[in-house]
């Protein structure tokens, strides 16, 4: 069958255009998008040619990894519903993850519709909010996971470093849970969003010492979603013992850390990355009830026909943007 889609089809190069899908099964849907949610940093990734698969970086040697159709998240409308699929019914609102599609580097694809989708990829929303705040679902686990996984006690000291959508949500998960949270960023606009704890410019890691001077026991929480391992490094001198480091950045293929140093404080470090159907049913859960926003964190959104533009936007940042969201109706 045939389907729209937003194809990667060189390093920098974007193009909405028609592409071919395999028939849908007995176990699968179709699903007629309304709306996806550009991940900035994952997709952004990609389209500059250095991810192979997921978390995996594109080393020489490795195939050119276009044409691609990016991407992971999304919300629509069901049209069909295999035999086999016995809980969904033609008409309800979903949130989709991950389609297939022929012809491309990747037999998967995010930006896609219809959707053809298994019944696994595919999840009921609850009633009572625009469906559209679902439509960045997975990206918002990432920074539900990056708050649920440490273990502190309400008024204990964290800092998340970077001031983007997981950083967002990872702040908000965290103070939802009673931590006194510091969020460090580069973007006035940004770090303006985010209000459940302080903010502090970056400031060419002048923050370490602000930080050490304001938490003088050290952190229980640091959290990386930037991907870099000077953060790293930085959250690790400022811990006190027995804290827990997360880290939710790409490192590319700069991805050595040494153990030695958590070590002398004795530090947990959790590595977040992917979904489970639990964690973003959870997840999806907590947007309903407020606790994680996502609709006061989209700065844009674009016709699909414009993806071109969105993209151009976010990577060169020629205006303050932070949720892009693509509108397939």
């Amino acid at each position: 069958m045939k389907a729209n889609a937003v194809v990667f089809t060189d390093k920098n190069q974007v193009s909405f255009q028609q592409v071919d899908c395999p028939d849908p099964d007995e176990n699968q849907v179709i699903v007629n998008i309304t709306h996806s949610w550009l991940s900035n940093g994952t997709e952004g990734s990609y389209l500059r040619g250095e991810r192979i698969d997921g978390d995996t970086p594109w080393r020489p040697g490795d195939p050119h990894p276009f044409p691609i159709v990016a991407g992971y998240q999304k919300v629509g409308i069901v049209d069909w519903v295999g035999a086999a699929v016995t809980d969904l019914k033609t008409g309800d609102q979903v949130f989709v993850s991950v389609s297939n599609i022929n012809g491309m580097f990747e037999p998967r694809g995010g930006h896609i519709s219809p959707s053809v989708s298994g019944r696994g990829a595919v999840i009921k929303l609850p009633e009572g909010l625009d469906p559209i705040a679902y439509s960045g679902l997975v990206l918002t686990q990432v920074g539900y996971n990056c708050g649920e996984r440490p273990r502190f006690e309400p008024g204990d000291a964290a800092v998340v470093v970077g001031d983007g959508l997981v950083g967002q949500w990872a702040g908000q998960m965290l103070a939802s849970r009673g931590a006194n949270v510091v969020m460090i960023g580069r973007h006035p606009d940004r770090l303006s969003h985010f209000k459940s704890g302080e903010t502090m410019l970056e400031d060419g890691g002048n923050w370490v010492d602000i930080v050490k001077e304001k938490f003088p026991e050290g952190l229980q929480v640091g959290v990386d979603t930037v991907g870099s391992l000077n953060v790293m490094g930085q959250l690790e001198s400022s811990m006190k013992r027995f804290g827990h480091l997360v880290s939710a950045g790409f490192y590319g293929t700069d991805d050595c850390m040494a153990l030695q140093p958590p070590r002398y404080k004795e530090l947990c470090i959790d590595l977040v990355s992917g979904a489970t159907p639990d964690r973003l049913v959870k997840t999806m859960e907590l947007v309903a009830d407020g606790t994680l926003q996502t609709l006061p964190l989209i700065t844009h959104r674009f016709p699909v026909s414009k993806a071109a533009e969105a993209w151009e936007l976010i990577e060169t940042k020629k205006e303050p943007v932070m949720g892009v969201v693509l509108d397939w109706s």
